[in-house]
């Protein structure tokens, strides 16, 4: 802890004052800055100490962001470019003198709308791919147990096996679950072609937003199909004309969220068991010194399993003991941490911006990692430290680590052997290099759609019944990432605060579950902090005002509940009383995830400004007139009290035209 914080909670006396340096408390003010989690923030300065450059250093040194970028008017599409454009809003410097851009349009002719449109639905298709091939990836480990073929797999959920078999029209009579999975790991594989011309999944919204995707022809005809046609289309020549370009976005969006996401969540609910509510514990604080340190990081459970299964091994803990440790520890980051925390109880380290700081701590021996998410800069650090850095998926390769291609085909040796060489690496600790923060936080998960409806006694009345009452006002789902252009985690734990004490019940998933868990928000006694309404509903059920769903991919879990909640009722999920955030979003991924909120009729507001300032009439049309589309719209707010305000006001007027 730093010694200002010290003076702060009166550990240190007022005598002592005088002794603070001035560093010292700059330092601190950076600090809190940077971050809000005190656990990093206790990190920061160890860094530095061990000439360590982390993310924050390098976001400094950028420097002042492209001004063209930022606006979304900068075009690499072809090699007449690169090509920007001028606009009111650049710096004078950038729109007169010698050195200015003076042009209105790209070489080939493309102005403001199409440029902006064109960047923001590449990113849309490359957060599709990434979120629809990690459901591919789960769908052919699933055809591979169900051949046999899968070393250390089994399927852990005969009874979601047998619902999915029943929802893709498989006949279950007389069949062994192996032939079942197998039947329904081809047919899922079909969903990501052409032939079929729908997606299963889809069936699974109201049939009032059904009818306002094929009314406006975005109803997704196959996942990889909508990316690649998205791609074909941002090729120079192709689609120009923004409103054409934004509604395939929502298209390929939409595959992500009620078909590649939906796959890979469904999927590993079958593989691994669809989660419950679970205890367990979060912050950098999981990290034991006594005991051989491994983090999994990445978002596929696939890897992690097989690791979390080598970590319980008998034969590998006595190895363990016999290096001198007390056994082995086994945390996460990221998603495959909220994967494991759904499932096993595994805890958490920390999110997107704790990668690093992690292997500070030196007393991590091995990272593993699979895809998505992970800094480059991984390695270097680890080079600094005894830290073992194990890249494992053939598509995810990282400077200075080792290589192990992961094979479900030999998934239980390979998940032994990784843990053994973490095991083996515990002696390379340097003691005179650790420093591992106290008390982590204590936290509960689980809550798949299953969990919650089996928590509200078998069906979701009892949840729309307080809703109609007004004991929730409504419910706001909370996700995304991370972002140094934003103090740490203090967007996502602000607007939850100020959300449950207004009331309305917030879900998430992601970096965002994971700050709220670090804040303390995820446990049943939080709902001392929550509304008197919301806090009689969770003491009566013993629930936290805040409910993890799982990881990215599960946000298809909040669709589901949504659209269950909207078929209860009789309506379109745009009536309901719900709204999402994304309050520190940066990936890709994330813009995906936006546009299938926004799609599915559900206001969603940003924390971080999307590069599509540059386009006044993309703004209109996806802040405004996406709402008179598809029932939903994004909104900006970076103040996180004005963004909670903002999502109330939203609920408020739901419920006003429900009449409720």
């Amino acid at each position: 802890m730093h010694v200002y914080e010290l003076y702060q909670r009166g550990i240190v006396s007022d005598a002592e004052v005088p002794k603070i340096k001035i560093q010292d408390l700059i330092e601190y003010v950076t600090m809190k800055e940077l971050t809000v989690d005190e656990k990093a923030a206790s990190l920061l300065g160890k860094a530095k100490k061990d000439d360590v450059e982390i993310v924050w250093d390098r976001f400094e040194r950028q420097g002042d962001k492209c001004n063209f970028g930022e606006l979304g008017i900068c075009c690499r599409n072809c090699n007449m470019g690169p090509c920007r454009l001028t606009h009111p809003s650049l710096p004078v410097h950038l729109r007169k003198g010698p050195f200015a851009t003076k042009a209105e349009k790209g070489v080939c002719g493309a102005g403001y709308d199409t440029i902006v449109a064109k960047n923001l639905t590449k990113a849309i298709a490359a957060g599709a791919a990434a979120h629809s091939d990690h459901g591919r990836d789960v769908a052919e480990t699933l055809l591979l147990v169900a051949a046999n073929k899968a070393s250390g797999y089994t399927i852990k959920d005969e009874k979601k096996l047998d619902a999915l078999a029943s929802e893709f029209g498989i006949d279950t009579a007389g069949k062994s679950k192996e032939e079942i999975a197998g039947e329904l790991a081809r047919a899922v594989l079909d969903e990501f072609g052409t032939l079929k011309g729908r997606l299963q999944f889809v069936e699974r919204a109201p049939e009032a937003r059904r009818k306002v995707w094929q009314d406006h022809g975005i109803t997704p005809r196959g996942i990889d199909r909508e990316i690649v046609e998205m791609m074909h289309r941002l090729h120079i020549g192709v689609d120009n004309e923004y409103v054409s370009l934004i509604l395939q976005g929502l298209r390929v969006a939409i595959s992500d969220g009620w078909g590649g996401s939906m796959v890979a969540t469904e999927l590993s609910d079958v593989l691994f068991g669809t989660p419950k509510p679970v205890k367990s514990s979060v912050n950098l604080g999981v990290l034991d010194e006594k005991k051989v340190n491994i983090i999994v990081h990445g978002h596929e459970p696939i890897l992690s399993e097989m690791i979390a299964d080598a970590a319980e091994d008998p034969e590998l803990i006595e190895l363990a003991k016999s290096a001198g440790a007390e056994g082995i520890n086994l945390c996460g980051i990221c998603c495959t941490a909220n994967e494991l925390l759904m499932r096993r109880g595994i805890p958490i380290a920390g999110n997107f911006l704790n990668q690093e700081l992690a292997l500070i701590t030196g007393v991590v021996e091995a990272m593993i990692v699979d895809v998505q998410c992970i800094m480059p800069s991984l390695g270097e650090i680890a080079k600094c430290y005894h830290t073992l850095l194990i890249s494992t998926s053939s598509k995810a390769k990282f400077p200075h680590a080792e290589h192990i291609e992961f094979d479900v085909t030999r998934g239980k040796e390979i998940g032994k052997e990784i843990v053994k060489q973490a095991v083996l690496n515990f002696k390379s600790r340097n003691p005179d290099r650790v420093q591992v923060p106290s008390d982590p936080v204590e936290m509960m998960a689980g809550f798949s759609a299953e969990a919650i409806i089996e928590a509200l006694g078998g069906s979701l009345t009892p949840l729309i019944d307080v809703i109609k009452a007004g004991k929730i006002r409504g419910i706001a789902a909370l996700v995304g990432c991370n972002n140094p252009k934003v103090t740490q985690d203090k967007n996502h734990t602000v607007i939850a605060k100020e959300l449950i004490k207004r009331n309305i019940l917030v879900v998430e998933t992601g970096c965002s579950a994971i700050a709220c868990a670090k804040a303390g928000m995820l446990l049943p006694s939080a709902a001392e902090m929550a509304g008197e309404g919301l806090k009689a509903v969770c003491n009566s059920l013993g629930i936290p005002p805040v409910l993890h769903m799982g990881s990215c991919v599960d946000i298809s879990r909040i669709l589901v509940v949504a659209g269950a909640i909207a078929d209860e009722l009789g309506v379109d999920i745009s009536d309901l009383p719900i709204a999402a955030a994304a309050p520190e979003w940066m990936s890709e991924k994330a813009v995906s995830i936006g546009a299938y909120a926004v799609a599915s009729g559900i206001y969603t507001l940003l924390g971080v400004s999307p590069a599509i300032f540059g386009s006044s009439n993309v703004v209109e049309l996806l802040t405004a007139g996406a709402e008179d589309v598809v029932g939903g719209k994004f909104a900006v707010e970076s103040d996180p009290v004005k963004a909670a305000d903002m999502i109330a006001n939203v609920i408020e007027d739901k419920r006003m035209s429900l009449g409720i």
